[in-house]
């Protein structure tokens, strides 16, 4: 059980877990859940919630380990059965809260150098709902006392209904191996297309910064200021992971040590005291037939 916040407004709600890594424990419209959604005073794990953060860094980290300016550094394997680390530590972490109000929450995390990420940053996270769209800001500061590398994003689970339909423009799809690492970029326009029989597992780049999830209940619309994009379901999932992101996937390792690489690949170096910020915005419009 964990103490959650609420905000409203108009026929939108929202309920936030602070402790459980500042996720959205739900959102809904008209009660009619837009993500997964559980309130927060029943969530019990973060991975069961509606959406979380991904910071400093998305997706996965191959086998672990960091190699950065010439160091390699083990990291925790927080996603069993996978040799991997995935998703930051942002998600995994308790946030405190800072502000919060009817309409509005305000959270912060600190993060000091410990086996799970070698850097210390501090972020902090912005929830403001209006009557029809969530606005989510996520910053991060690097505070060590040299550069590092840093990302960021979320990874939001949109309910999926039998009859919804995604839609969005990319330039480029990452495709994925066996072990959930992406190995080549082919040229995509995107996704447009029904959800039922939808099996995707792919980073896309070149994404121009909406998505459009619709259904007879409702239309949804998602847009970033970030130009990757995650997206991930399959038969057995009852939901389409829609996952705004700053860099491609294993970005850190498809890269090594070529700065200009990493950067192509989305990932920012931070110096001292330098920040990186983005934007999330979930809109809800009127319920729409699908035609």
């Amino acid at each position: 059980m964990t103490h959650g916040i609420r905000i409203a407004s108009g026929e939108l709600r929202c309920d936030l877990a602070p402790e459980l890594g500042a996720s959205i424990a739900g959102l809904w419209w008209r009660d009619k859940p837009i993500l997964r959604s559980t309130p927060a005073d029943r969530l019990t794990q973060v991975r069961e919630a509606g959406c979380y953060p991904l910071v400093p860094f998305s997706n996965r980290i191959a086998h672990a380990r960091l190699h950065w300016n010439g160091t390699s550094h083990p990291l925790v394997q927080n996603f069993s059965p996978e040799p991997h680390s995935i998703h930051g530590v942002g998600w995994l972490r308790p946030w405190a809260v800072l502000e919060a109000s009817d309409d509005f929450a305000l959270l912060s995390y600190e993060h000091r150098p410990d086996a799970a990420w070698p850097f210390a940053f501090d972020c902090s996270q912005a929830f403001r709902l209006g009557p029809n769209a969530l606005e989510v800001t996520l910053s991060g500061t690097n505070q060590s006392d040299h550069a590092a590398p840093f990302g960021l994003g979320w990874h939001p689970f949109f309910v999926k209904r039998p009859d919804s339909r995604i839609a969005f423009e990319a330039a480029g799809r990452w495709d994925m191996d066996a072990g959930n690492l992406p190995t080549r970029r082919v040229v995509s326009s995107g996704l447009d297309g029904g959800c039922a029989d939808l099996k995707v597992d792919h980073c896309f780049d070149g994404w121009t910064g909406s998505v459009r999830l619709r259904d007879a209940q409702m239309d949804v619309r998602l847009s970033s200021s970030l130009s990757h994009l995650v997206v991930f379901t399959n038969n057995s999932c009852d939901f389409v992971a829609v996952e705004p992101v700053s860099h491609v996937n294993n970005a850190l390792h498809i890269a090594g040590a070529d700065l200009q690489r990493l950067a192509q690949l989305g990932v920012c170096v931070l110096q001292p005291g330098e920040s990186l910020s983005a934007s999330m915005r979930i809109a809800i419009g009127p319920e729409t037939c699908i035609g």
